[in-house]
């Protein structure tokens, strides 16, 4: 892109990338990467502004020394005094427009350049403005910024402010590179509980420790940067406990070789994370700190040129599922980037990162992805602001050249329509940002987890709630119905119910083991009251099933057994009990089923007992000789007198009652079936 086309991208004053750039302006962002501080996150006096690290690295390049910068001895006022008189060197920067931006946004100012003869009014003037008590919200409100991330400490309690706001984000950089320092470690095991005992499972629960508190408050995405000679690759298990052993024993005297060893296995372990948690993974890859050690705070850092993502080849492909938002320090490592992000699924293009984030390299690696890279998969903008009143600038920065790039190369070039390239502009500016950023699920109370959502698949509800009732499975792709046994209550039990998927199983089984006298009718009345459904579904509720109706057969009906048949199983000869209601009339006669001729009977001996093996119903056999005995025939009678009683075998009496009993009335029945 030539400088007339870049001066054209800058120009929103007329045609297609006025219109393109008024669109864009109205769109509510959220910033998805800032270094404000959630507690004090508005500047309070002009040296705030005038202190970021912008400024007094520039100021300090164009010649004013680094004492007369950070000289602690002086207050605000003066301090921004200094700098001032330091400013017209660098009215022709990107950083000099923020500045001026900022002071006519919010304080009224109505000049084009701030010098030695007008910046007191301006600090009175705007120092009285910030003292506001409601200043953040104004600042987010006139910037049209609906939220930040944030970049927070891993031991950062995430308390005393708005998390929907202000939105955390894990950043660990001094979990992967500083852990050999006593005091990192020192505030790890205070904020865990979790001391490193030299053991890798120490290790990982304190890292786990801090994603579950991060996630339980809102976190929504875990940061690093990365310096360019690091290479993220596995570490076994022998050698990482080896290089953790060495560093606690040794600190920062450890070899290099065990805390570079170490850095790598935290890092791979945090990428773990990210895939168990649902969290991306956001790198800033390239920059080398203290390059410049007599810089002023934050002027230090350069970025390396030999930088590579083919360094990151095994990440990529070991966490196909974490997304991985990265931003190069460099606009020469943007074509390899673009690369990356057209090839990976989860590599996804974020911002225009410290030293490229100025209009001229917005605009050529801006194009460059929104030519190659699908449009889901670009993080346009992030102001890594320190403050909120830079958000408005810098994004506005970025507005003007987006709104640039899209007229020239999408309205003009390929004949769209202001309204189509606005929408691409504000999925790289929102859109993609609540998609690439979504609210993990741990973010909710732990309690709302046991709760059935409206949409829950049946999968979802353990074995307890469903309790001895027939199940229809109703999840889509399900198609078997389970009847299960509803003779016994289910089992209570203390172990946890796991979750069945549809992928794991098309249904669910039941353990239905007996633990209460609950009745079934009263079980399953109460677990379907608990689960708050309906016993009987309506009609689109079975249509939705997909499940063949059940048809209910009527088997009231008699069967084909008659009373003639019956009749044939009475023997002629009729047994006589004798007068059962001892008065003068004869008494009924009962026919008899075994061949006894007789017996006398007493009240107790009326009563039938259950053969213990069979089941049958029966008169009692008197076992003391007594009048209740019945009295067996003369043929019945053992001809040995002499001979000792034998021992009565129910099993066998049963077989040969069995085998006595006439089952002829059955042939007519057994010839029909055949016959069907």
């Amino acid at each position: 892109m030539n400088a007339a086309t870049m001066s054209d991208s800058s120009n929103v004053a007329h045609g297609p990338k006025s219109e393109i750039y008024e669109a864009l302006t109205s769109i509510r962002l959220i910033d998805p990467h800032s270094h404000i501080n959630p507690h004090s996150p508005a500047s309070k006096t002009l040296a705030d502004v005038l202190g970021y690290h912008y400024y007094t690295e520039l100021a300090h390049s164009a010649g004013m020394p680094k004492s007369h910068i950070e000289d602690k001895a002086i207050g605000p006022k003066e301090l921004v005094e200094r700098l001032v008189g330091g400013l017209q060197a660098l009215e022709n920067t990107a950083q000099y427009s923020w500045l001026i931006e900022i002071c006519r946004t919010f304080f009224g100012f109505e000049e084009d350049r701030l010098h030695l003869n007008n910046w007191e009014v301006l600090y009175d003037r705007s120092e009285s403005i910030m003292a506001s008590a409601q200043w953040s919200e104004t600042v987010l409100d006139q910037s049209n910024v609906q939220a930040v991330f944030l970049t927070n400490d891993f031991d950062d309690a995430l308390e005393g402010f708005d998390t929907e706001t202000y939105i955390p984000c894990l950043r660990t950089d001094d979990l992967v590179f500083h852990l050999a320092k006593p005091e990192v470690r020192g505030r790890l095991a205070a904020c865990t509980g979790i001391e490193l005992d030299g053991s890798l499972e120490s290790l990982r629960s304190s890292l786990k420790q801090r994603f579950e508190h991060f996630v339980s408050r809102g976190a929504r995405a875990c940061a690093i940067s990365i310096p360019p000679t690091f290479t993220p690759t596995p570490v076994g298990d022998g050698r990482a406990s080896t290089a953790l052993n060495a560093v606690l024993q040794q600190g920062i005297s450890a070899d290099a070789s065990h805390q570079e060893a170490l850095s790598r296995r935290v890092f791979w372990t945090l990428a773990e994370l990210c895939d168990e948690f649902g969290l991306p993974f956001d790198l800033m890859i390239g920059v080398n700190r203290q390059v410049y050690p007599e810089g002023v705070f934050q002027g230090q850092d350069l970025y390396d040129s030999r930088v590579s993502l083919i360094q990151y080849r095994e990440l990529f492909n070991s966490f196909p599922n974490v997304k991985f938002p990265v931003s190069v320090l460099a606009s020469v490592t943007n074509q390899e980037l673009v690369s990356y992000a057209w090839i990976f699924p989860n590599v996804i293009t974020n911002g225009h990162w410290w030293y490229s984030n100025t209009p001229s390299f917005i605009a050529r690696d801006a194009a460059a992805r929104l030519e190659a890279v699908p449009q889901t998969k670009q993080i346009g903008y992030y102001s890594d602001a320190y403050k909120l009143e830079f958000i408005w600038p810098k994004f506005d920065m970025y507005r003007k050249v987006l709104s640039g790039v899209l007229a020239d190369q999408f309205v003009s070039d390929r004949g769209w329509s202001i309204e189509r390239a606005v929408e691409l502009g504000r999925k790289v500016l929102r859109d993609n940002v609540e998609e690439i950023f979504p609210l993990p699920k741990g973010a909710q109370d732990s309690s709302s987890s046991e709760e059935v959502s409206d949409d829950a698949d049946a999968s979802s509800f353990g074995a307890e709630s469903l309790g001895v009732v027939g199940v229809a499975t109703a999840v889509a792709g399900v198609t078997e119905v389970l009847d299960f046994d509803s003779s016994e209550p289910a089992a209570e039990t203390n172990e946890p119910v796991s979750e069945t998927t549809t992928e794991e199983s098309d249904y669910l089984l039941i353990d239905d083991e007996p633990a209460s006298e609950t009745s079934e009718a009263d079980l399953a009345s109460s677990e379907l009251e608990s689960m708050d459904v309906d016993a009987l579904p309506a009609e689109e509720e079975v249509q939705e099933l997909g499940v063949d109706d059940v048809e209910l057969l009527d088997d009231s009906e008699p069967s084909d057994t008659s009373a003639g048949l019956l009749s044939e199983t009475i023997d002629d000869e009729p047994l006589d009990v004798g007068n059962l209601l001892d008065d003068d009339s004869p008494s009924e006669q009962i026919t008899q089923l075994r061949g006894e001729s007789s017996f006398n009977p007493d009240e107790d001996s009326l009563q039938l007992e259950a053969d213990p093996n069979t089941g049958e119903f029966t008169l009692p056999t008197g076992d003391d000789g007594g009048d209740d005995e019945i009295t067996l025939s003369p043929s019945d009678e053992p001809s040995n007198q002499d001979q000792p009683a034998r021992t009565t075998d129910p099993t066998a009496e049963t077989v040969e009652e069995i085998e006595e009993f006439d089952l002829d009335f059955l042939s007519d029945d057994d010839d029909s079936s055949k016959d069907s």
